[in-house]
């Protein structure tokens, strides 16, 4: 499975980004897919996660309530919606598919990752 993240960019502190994740493959509806991000000089993070049906989903305390996690099978695509951006959600994101669907928070799990697409906020 391949997975091409985008949508990254740069951005006002208070403003809005919506990330994708297209996959290579139609199967990939059947895997839990998360989203994690790697800020300049930290360690890679979790911050969202959704089932293969997309009716559960699971955020990192620092983004819930601002962040929405999405996806729509028909397309094999996964989306990261982020409103209210601040200056600490400037990192790297990075889509990554468990394809055992373990349901896991840990990197460790996901099997195949995208390449990255970086978010800056300004602030």
């Amino acid at each position: 499975v391949q997975l091409q993240a985008s949508g990254g960019g740069l951005v006002q502190a208070g403003g809005s980004l919506r990330l994708s994740c297209a996959a290579s493959r139609r199967t990939s509806n059947w895997f839990t897919m998360g989203w994690f991000r790697q800020a300049p000089g930290k360690e890679r993070e979790f911050v969202a996660a959704i089932s293969w049906s997309g009716t559960t989903t699971y955020y990192a305390d620092s983004v819930k309530g601002r962040f929405t996690i999405s996806r729509d099978n028909a397309k094999n695509t996964v989306y990261l919606q982020m409103n209210s951006l601040k200056s600490e959600d400037t990192a790297v994101y990075y889509c990554a598919a468990d394809t055992s669907s373990r349901w896991s928070m840990v990197g460790t799990s996901y099997d195949y990752w995208g390449q990255g697409t970086l978010v800056t906020v300004s602030s």
